[in-house]
């Protein structure tokens, strides 16, 4: 589908659209994950353009920034309260109090900064909703982006997990725009493997069914569904 077939079709329908070629990407992978989540990346789109999505019984979203997410879920949330938000953009540490306020899923821990600021926020908090955590990985090397280095990711992930018992469930990566994904969604998966992570949050809108097959199961789609950001 086109950029401009999507803009002109309501959101709705393009999240229909959307679950029918991840089911039929399951369908056609030789080891899928046991289940495949969407990701409703609704960055950059107002409560206007997510209340259709919200509306057709969607309940799983995704935000790049914790100022843009606190501007418009607590109003969502008072009508679809069941809503689960995932933070997939970058976090910084003076942010991390609203975004354990905000977030059901924080996919973007990437420093040991990070961690330790996580750690001293949850603590502080005492036993309560358990805020699940991905590392990012940076699998291109790329100087822009952010994330580990894949041969940093085995002890970042000891210490976070073992030392300062964060609940880290699983790993995140964003290949590189002009590389073959298929290569980074492999690297991503086997690192997980070697970690015992279970979750693998990988593809995007032009190549989430490639992840599929790689066993993603998160892949974070924006625009086949809420279509271009204004």
């Amino acid at each position: 589908m086109t950029s401009s077939e999507t803009l002109s079709r309501n959101p709705a329908e393009n999240l229909a659209d959307v679950l029918a070629r991840i089911a039929a990407a399951r369908a056609a992978a030789v080891a899928p994950a046991a289940e495949t989540h969407l990701v409703a990346v609704a960055k950059g789109h107002g409560p206007e353009g997510i209340l259709p999505v919200l509306e057709a019984g969607h309940r799983l979203f995704g935000e790049n920034r914790v100022q843009e997410a606190k501007a418009k879920w607590p109003l969502l949330n008072e009508r679809f309260g069941d809503a689960e938000l995932h933070l997939i953009g970058p976090l910084q540490t003076n942010k991390v109090r609203d975004a354990l306020d905000l977030f059901d899923v924080i996919e973007t821990l990437d420093r040991p900064r990070l961690a330790e600021a996580l750690n001293a926020e949850i603590e502080k908090r005492g036993p309560g909703k358990t805020k699940q955590l991905f590392v990012e990985v940076n699998t291109g090397e790329e100087p822009q982006k952010a994330g580990l280095a894949p041969k940093d990711v085995a002890s970042f992930v000891i210490r976070c997990r073992d030392e300062l018992k964060l609940p880290v469930v699983g790993l995140m990566c964003i290949p590189p725009v002009d590389e073959e994904p298929a290569l980074h969604f492999a690297l991503l998966k086997k690192l997980a493997a070697e970690c015992g992570l279970a979750c693998l949050s990988m593809g995007m809108s032009a190549d989430f069914e490639t992840a599929i097959r790689f066993g993603a199961t998160h892949v974070r789609i924006g625009s086949a569904i809420f279509g271009e950001r204004s």
